[in-house]
């Protein structure tokens, strides 16, 4: 910013006058009692009205006041008690204008280097030259469209390869029967919830004049009709399955010959001045981009217990890829892309042969998958990216806040990794228990008719009804199908008779 001597500033307008020393909407005496500021608001006054900054310059321009006074008015640079003094000056200006100003300012603030870079190190250090390239944050817009491109290749893969693959190796969707058409119901499920508490049950019958294991039924229907089909979710694993294999080996070849795959600590030599190479930028698309993609397709994928674990996931690996990029942790950022992928590639294969109930091959597949999953995750992962980011990184800088703010990210994605190695490990342990996998605990168990047909069955033997089930064996009948049978009843000539 040009230098101003204070007779200049001083016969400009307080408009001008504000617009010199802080780009914002800041009039010398504005301040009043009710700001929550108060010393700033002194220090600016005391500028203005002297001609002294807080460092005793003559000069008052921003660029040559205090550094901390510099960065507190960045901040906060509008006076919250000023606001009622300042309130027309939008309209004086335009609002449009003020509306460009304030992001303008909001965009400075976001890109301040003591937030990206480590001390000692500024955006001119990162200026690229005809040879060498560095990461640049308007690149992360690239991911947008290749993300929505990514979404089409999905769909045209689905329908045209994966759904034609599920009908050839014997995929079949379950015929589920509809619930009849109410508008009762209907509004309750998709306004309020749908799974109705027992008093919210007896309402609705009364409501329809039907009974109340009717309204259950028709829930539980409903409920089915809502569930995605066996050859979405075949088509949908394929889907993935094929991305992260070409994903996994590509980070393969792109890392292979770079020394930090081998020596961790050469994620941080020269940093943050390490040119970014062509392979890495692509790498970094693809992966971005198809987060995204998951980000977009999220409301129709299919929806299991883990919803909102998934969310929080896709979230903080978005940010994670970002963060990185634009902060330059691009060798650490790979070696994580690269440690996740390697146990999707055989959860993807997992899934689709528990849909061809092909058993002992998915059993064998989430066994493989179960222990490189756990090794990667809970083993490698936390030696080579969180001991790496945590304690190598501090031998070549000092911690700021895009140090703070990466390491934050990675824990949370160790957490959701402990979460999900709980479930396999009790999923491993009832394997060894039983000798046969169950199925996966993230999944939404369909509801069956069946389950009505066991409320009859104990409707009737709470009134002293005898119920003859498909369950008799031997001619002989149980009055529960959890009891043993001590106490028989013989059929003969139709009647039963105590032995």
């Amino acid at each position: 910013m040009a230098r101003v001597s204070w007779e200049d500033f001083n016969s400009r307008t307080p408009v001008f006058r504000a617009a010199i020393f802080s780009d914002m909407l800041w009039q010398p005496g504005s301040c009043n009692r009710h700001c929550y500021k108060p010393s700033l608001c002194q220090q600016l006054d005391c500028a203005l009205s002297s001609g002294n900054g807080a460092d005793g310059l003559k000069w008052v321009p921003f660029a040559e006041a205090s550094k901390d006074l510099m960065i507190r008015v960045q901040i906060f640079p509008v006076c919250l008690g000023a606001r009622h003094s300042q309130a027309e000056q939008p309209s004086k200006e335009g609002a449009g204008k003020w509306s460009i100003r304030m992001a303008r300012s909001l965009y400075e603030w976001l890109w301040q280097h003591e937030f990206w870079l480590p001390p000692g190190i500024t955006w001119d250090d990162m200026q690229e030259s005809e040879d060498t390239h560095y990461p640049q944050p308007r690149d992360l817009l690239l991911s947008i469209p290749f993300a929505l491109i990514l979404v089409v290749i999905r769909c045209a893969f689905e329908r045209a390869i994966a759904l034609p693959l599920s009908t050839k190796l014997g995929v079949r969707d379950k015929q589920r029967p509809k619930a009849q058409p109410n508008p009762v119901l209907e509004t309750f499920y998709s306004r309020r919830r749908k799974n109705p508490e027992e008093g919210e049950l007896l309402s609705l019958a009364k409501q329809c004049d039907l009974p109340v294991r009717k309204v259950e039924k028709w829930f539980r229907r409903r409920r089915n009709m809502d569930r995605p089909s066996l050859s979405k979710k075949f088509s949908e694993a394929c889907w993935r399955f094929t991305f992260y294999i070409i994903s996994f080996f590509t980070g393969l070849a792109v890392l292979y010959n770079k020394p930090w795959l081998w020596d961790h600590r050469e994620c941080w030599t020269g940093y943050p001045q390490q040119p970014l190479q062509p392979s890495l930028f692509w790498y970094y698309m693809l992966e971005l981009s198809f987060y995204w993609s998951l980000v977009f397709t999220l409301p129709f994928d299919v929806k299991r217990k883990d919803f909102k674990e998934q969310i929080v996931h896709h979230a903080a690996t978005i940010f994670l890829i970002s963060f990185s990029y634009c902060a330059n942790y691009i060798r650490i950022g790979t070696l994580v892309m690269v440690i996740h992928d390697a146990s999707d590639c055989f959860l993807e294969p997992t899934k689709i042969f528990n849909y061809m109930k092909w058993k002992k091959t998915c059993d064998s597949l989430f066994m493989i998958f179960s222990a490189v999953f756990l090794i990667s995750r809970l083993v490698i992962y936390p030696y080579t990216v969180l001991y790496n980011t945590y304690y190598y990184s501090m031998e070549i800088f000092q911690p700021f806040f895009g140090y703070y703010f990466v390491n934050v990210l990675l824990v949370i994605l160790q957490l959701l990794h402990v979460f999900w190695s709980c479930l396999i490990i009790r999923m491993v342990y009832k394997f060894f228990l039983q000798g046969t996998m169950e199925k996966d605990m993230r999944s939404d168990t369909e509801e069956s008719d069946k389950d009505e047909e066991r409320d009859k069955i104990r409707e009737k033997e709470k009134n002293g009804i005898t119920y003859f089930s498909n369950g008799t064996s031997n001619g002989y009948i149980q009055r529960n199908g959890s009891e043993p049978l001590v106490n028989r009843a013989h059929l003969a000539n139709g009647h039963a008779k105590e032995r």
